[in-house]
């Protein structure tokens, strides 16, 4: 038989992703609760399912579903703009490209914010832990990546090194672009304003584009405002326009993950040109999904930030109950605090021996575990963080002891999460300290 490349060879499924294929494989009527994926299970805006229930009335209802062209269509582009304005930002000289999702725009701002500039190689400043795409995309696309790691706090706060030990590394590996994750997946961290200032003037310092992945834009719980790269201007950081980035997806806010509809937003003409060209080998993002996410371009900015209230008001409740439970559940366990984004990090360091790996935790859950509540038999699927850090080989990795939960199933099967991991954890403890 033909072989296959050495990259297949050594993929392997990424953490948000490898519980759920491994359960595919369980035969025992185990029931899954999975919160290993941010697949959100909600109904759409109204006005996306307004247009998805139309579909017969729709430019398609003679069954013609054209090529768009690469770069989008228009109600779609201004929908996005739409969006953006709503949160109380300018739009003007932003320029909108759609993509097959957001993961799509990751990779064509990989392509133009790292790789040879000039015959040298520049890589893409990471912020650790950094969501597991960005790595694996940028092995896709043969580009490098470096990082900067937060820490985790026993008090569940996520914290940024120093301004100074950020430069040092920026000085030794020379990015050509920085990732800002304002509501952070996974960690839950929220970087306010003046945060985002602060990694705007470093961008500025060392001549990086600065990348703001804006997923879960609106999704915070904390007393600040909502922070963006599209609030970052000349005059409060002298050079910043002409650097930004934003991606955009219809997934989260607006409860369309299967929809498949991101974009690619800057202000930099040139970046934007150079995009759009590196698209049309791709053809275009799904027509029919464009259109159904267009029709938020007719929709009032009172309405959208309606929504967010909604959305938040609804996440912030689970988040918050989720925590309190879990640290009732287990004693000493290490919560992310709930600030932003729909994600929690759960951090056991203080629980186990170091012989303990999150990745076996899981597996074990997926493959072999479950309890019994109320007559049926579950197992829980949560996402090992050990992939969300790039560490040097050799390097301890903090996702060791690290996992992540999505707020992504219905308010009454999320309510089942806290239990269940506190008694599989206990009762896989009690296994390993029996089989070693």
């Amino acid at each position: 038989m033909p072989e296959i490349s050495d990259h297949y060879k050594a993929r392997q499924p990424s953490g948000i992703r490898v519980a759920q294929l491994e359960f595919e494989h369980r035969k025992d009527g185990v029931e899954a609760v999975n919160v290993a994926i941010g697949n959100v299970i909600l109904p759409m805006h109204p006005a996306l399912k307004k247009r998805l229930d139309s579909i017969k009335d729709s430019p398609f209802k003679d069954g013609v579903v054209p090529y768009s062209s690469s770069i989008g269509l228009k109600e779609t582009r201004e929908a996005f703009l739409n969006v953006i304005a709503s949160s109380g930002f300018k739009t003007e000289g932003l320029h909108v490209q759609i993509t097959d999702g957001g993961s799509m725009a990751m990779e064509f701002i990989i392509l133009g914010a790292s790789g040879h500039f000039n015959g040298k190689e520049r890589p893409l400043l990471l912020i650790d832990a950094s969501y597991t795409n960005y790595g694996s995309l940028a092995e896709r696309t043969r580009r490098k990546t470096v990082s900067i790691t937060r820490h985790l706090h026993d008090h569940g706060k996520f914290s940024l090194p120093e301004i100074s030990e950020i430069e040092q590394v920026i000085e030794k590996h020379r990015p050509a672009g920085m990732v800002v994750i304002p509501y952070d997946n996974p960690t839950g961290h929220f970087y306010d304003h003046k945060t985002m200032v602060k990694l705007a003037k470093v961008c500025v310092k060392f001549d990086m584009w600065m990348v703001s992945d804006e997923a879960y834009r609106e999704l915070y719980y904390t007393d600040h405002d909502t922070s963006s790269i599209w609030g970052l201007t000349d005059k409060e950081v002298p050079g910043i326009e002409g650097r930004r980035i934003s991606i955009e997806t219809s997934s989260k806010v607006w409860n369309a993950c299967g929809l498949r509809i991101g974009a690619l937003v800057t202000d930099n003409k040139e970046f934007h040109d150079k995009a759009v060209a590196e698209s049309t080998a791709n053809l275009c993002a799904p027509i029919i999904d464009q259109w159904i996410f267009g029709a938020l371009a007719h929709v009032s900015h009172d309405k959208l930030r309606a929504w967010y209230h909604k959305q938040r008001a609804y996440y912030k409740t689970m988040l918050h109950r989720f925590t309190d439970d879990l640290k009732k559940r287990l004693p000493g366990v290490i919560i992310s605090s709930p600030d932003a984004s729909i994600y929690s990090v759960v951090d056991v360091r203080n629980l186990v021996d170091k012989g303990f790996n999150a990745l076996d935790f899981v597996m074990w859950c997926t493959m072999e575990s479950k309890v019994a509540i109320d007559g049926k038999d579950y197992t829980l699927l949560v996402a090992p963080m050990a992939g969300f850090y790039n560490v040097e080989k050799g390097e301890p990795n903090p996702g060791r002891t690290q996992m992540r939960i999505a707020y992504v199933e219905p308010p009454d099967r999320m309510e089942l999460v806290s239990r269940l991991f506190s008694e599989l954890f206990n009762e896989y403890v009690r296994h390993h300290e029996k089989n070693n």
